[in-house]
């Protein structure tokens, strides 16, 4: 069973699963989702979840020695992630398995992809595509309508989830593909 701590404020979110694991001065906002298995610990500083964000199944967040950990609105923090006292502007999606170190800034409407390795203090701007070990930005794009859209899928999802239903309906279906093709 999961843990809500007493100094977690949710701010109405869409769906938090039983799972998760919310420790120390965390908010989670509006219309955000907490999947399964998360971890979530803010012992110095606090940790923000940003409006209609997703942290996905088994991210960690931890605040660093001297930073909080910031997520901006509509971004999805996708399976395996590790924030780590660093700052996610909106509409971001930070790819599975990735890590964003301590002092790390990252624009808005930028991907992060799977697997990289964001080192202490690195900064990168809006409209970034970044990847590696240590990360770089290898190519400049806006990415905020298509990461938007990813972030209303799991607005969507949640709740489904938050009613109890696993599977989208044909109608959601469509939805969705209309979604997708904007």
């Amino acid at each position: 069973m999961g843990h809500i701590g007493e100094h977690v404020t949710l701010d109405a979110p869409v769906f938090v699963h039983e799972s998760a694991l919310l420790y120390g001065k965390v908010h989670v906002g509006k219309g955000a989702s907490i999947w399964p298995h998360v971890v979530t610990r803010a012992e110095l500083f606090e940790i923000r979840i940003g409006a209609r964000s997703n942290i996905q199944d088994f991210v960690m967040i931890h605040v660093g020695m001297g930073t909080p950990t910031i997520v901006g609105e509509d971004c999805s923090i996708t399976h395996r992630v590790t924030l780590h006292g660093c700052e996610i502007g909106d509409r971001c999606l930070i790819g599975i398995g990735a890590t964003i170190m301590d002092g790390a800034k990252i624009g808005a409407n930028s991907i992060v992809a799977g697997h990289a390795i964001v080192s202490e203090g690195a900064v990168f701007p809006e409209n970034s595509i970044i990847a590696g070990v240590p990360a770089k930005v290898v190519a400049t794009r806006d990415s905020g309508a298509a990461n938007l859209a990813n972030a209303k899928f799991y607005e969507m999802n949640a709740r489904n989830f938050a009613q109890g239903q696993d599977v989208f309906s044909n109608d959601q279906l469509g939805e969705l593909g209309q979604l997708f093709k904007g």
